[in-house]
């Protein structure tokens, strides 16, 4: 018997189908971060929008506003994500992306222009913390472990091509009359927000959501053609078995939404403290001065380095684009192999030192001088990209486990969300007020990052998510910091992992053959079912045969 198919696909094809359009929708996130760093101080712009012209402030209200509709976005899903699904979610998301943006370009001057394009940037926003609260989750669950910290991070560095498409999307259109300077820019996002929402219609739903809301029959389908097993297979029953052991550690065996109260716990699953690393991760991100330099990075040249020259400035911030997009695809061949720790580590330093630099170029205010900034924009691009791009969106993934994965995740991606806000809020004042000085309040806070991650992140490389869990119970039980537990446990094997969760508490010989009778009991009821159909159907026939 073949494998289920999705899309007509299965195994390896089905699993590059699902990590397309996961990593569409991150590029649809990039091309939006990057969008309005081109448009936002064109004369064609501020003659539509009279408001934003030489006003730092109202630019940072416009720009950052859409933040603040991605953090309502992601906390829509952290308060009805688990009853939603992934799939679901994801649909949503790109059809509410699609509408904003309709919203945007369709703003004219006479019919409160701001106003409108401000709602439409806000509910573009709610679409894109949707997506990007669900995508990393979605994808981890539908991943094996051997490559789901490359599918991830794969996804996450695709935000730095979206970027990329932007900046040089602009340049291109600053050259045309003044609708297609900033509309056709806005509006070329609604293609990715299609290909997303319409190509999920037909993706599987994640197995271990299924698992979690008692969908047997779907998650044997859903594991089977992800995996390119027969349904009735040993090693489709045997990964069900593995995920529905870590829904029975996990305390939410059969239900419906991981209560809020479940993310402050700790004891062997220690969820409030994987909640606080995962989270802990997108705030450093975020404050570590990455959106100051993609969103403003033709504003931040045209102060500092080219002043009054906007195409000169556009062109940098096209060429720093492709800086960012070369070096996002670095941690593709690092991830697993160098670790998620270094990773971190190594790009704490390569971005606290760029700051440095940039600030450090601008002390003597010489024309020459403020070439060093520039530089240091680009090496500082250079590390995030290699780095922290893509590390904030796979860390919460793993880190937490199944029972609050969905929840926590969005916490995270919340967490991302305000901070950008405030980030991209704060930047234009700071760099009209304080000048260098905003480079190196961005130094000051990246080496305060070195301490929290080398003491208290544990490495997850290498690692399947219910693995994971046995580090936290691991390092709880023998009262050990968890990256030494990280460090000292091995890799295992399913069996291995199994005998590990018995080991350390995480289930129990009952809790499990519960969780297992409870699936072969509704496998022997929808078999009864198909068996009594079956009968009934024979009978039809016979007394058909008989009349």
């Amino acid at each position: 018997m073949a494998p289920p198919s999705y899309m007509g696909l299965s195994g390896r094809p089905l699993s590059l189908a699902v990590s397309a359009i996961c990593t569409t929708g991150f590029l649809l996130f990039g091309y939006d971060q990057g969008v309005m760093s081109g448009i936002l101080t064109s004369d064609a712009f501020a003659d539509v929008f009279e408001e934003t012209r030489n006003n730092s402030t109202i630019q940072g209200v416009v720009t950052s506003i859409y933040d603040l509709g991605c953090l309502f976005g992601a906390i829509f899903i952290l308060t009805v994500g688990d009853q939603l699904g992934r799939r679901r979610a994801i649909i949503a998301g790109g059809i509410i992306m699609i509408i904003g943006t309709l919203i945007q370009i369709t703003a004219y001057p006479g019919h409160a222009p701001l106003a409108q394009f401000i709602i439409g940037r806000i509910i573009t926003g709610v679409g894109n913390g949707m997506n990007t609260s669900t995508i990393p989750t979605y994808q981890a669950e539908c991943s094996k472990t051997s490559n789901r910290g490359l599918l991830i991070c794969i996804q996450g560095g695709t935000i730095a091509f979206g970027t990329l498409i932007a900046y040089w999307l602009d340049y291109g259109a600053s050259y045309g009359p003044a609708d297609l300077v900033w509309r056709f820019p806005i509006a070329f996002q609604i293609v990715f927000g299609i290909i997303v929402s319409t190509a999920m219609i037909w993706l599987p739903e994640s197995p271990r959501w299924l698992l979690t809301h008692e969908r047997y029959e779907d998650a044997n389908n859903v594991i089977a053609a992800i995996r390119g097993y027969e349904v009735d297979s040993q090693e489709t029953a045997f990964e069900r078995g593995i995920i529905l052991d870590s829904i029975r550690a996990s305390g939410v065996f059969g239900g419906k939404s991981t209560p809020f109260k479940a993310l402050f716990t700790n004891g062997k699953t220690q969820h409030f403290r994987r909640m606080l690393l995962g989270a802990s991760s997108q705030f450093m991100q975020q404050v570590g001065g990455c959106n100051a330099v993609i969103y403003f990075f033709p504003i931040l040249c045209e102060k500092f380095i080219t002043p009054g020259d906007h195409n000169m400035a556009l062109l940098l911030g096209g060429v720093n684009a492709i800086v960012y997009a070369i070096f996002a695809t670095v941690s593709w061949f690092l991830i697993e192999r160098v670790g998620r720790r270094k990773l971190f580590l190594w790009g704490t330093v390569g971005q606290g030192l760029s700051m440095v630099l940039a600030f450090g170029a601008l002390i003597p205010q010489t024309q020459s001088a403020a070439i060093g900034t520039c530089v240091a924009l680009f090496t500082y691009i250079a590390s995030f990209g290699a780095t922290w791009l893509p590390l904030p969106w796979l860390y919460p993934a793993e880190i937490n486990p199944i029972m609050t994965r969905a929840k926590a995740n969005a916490v995270s991606t919340c967490t991302n969300w305000l901070f950008n806000f405030f980030i991209v809020l704060i930047t234009p004042v700071l760099v009209t007020n304080i000048g260098w000085g905003t480079f190196l309040f961005f130094a000051v806070l990246n080496a305060t990052f070195l301490p929290v991650i080398y003491f208290f992140y544990p490495e997850t490389a290498r690692r399947s998510l219910e693995e994971i869990d046995i580090i936290f119970a691991k390092g709880n039980v023998e009262k050990i910091s968890y990256v030494k537990a990280a460090k000292e446990l091995p890799l295992l094997t399913d069996d291995e992992v199994e005998q590990e969760a018995l080991r350390y508490g995480l289930i129990d010989t009952a809790a499990r053959g519960a969780a297992k009778a409870a699936v072969h009991s509704n496998e022997k009821t929808q078999e009864e079912d198909v068996s009594k159909r079956s009968d009934e159907d024979v009978a039809t026939s016979e007394n058909k045969e008989d009349a």
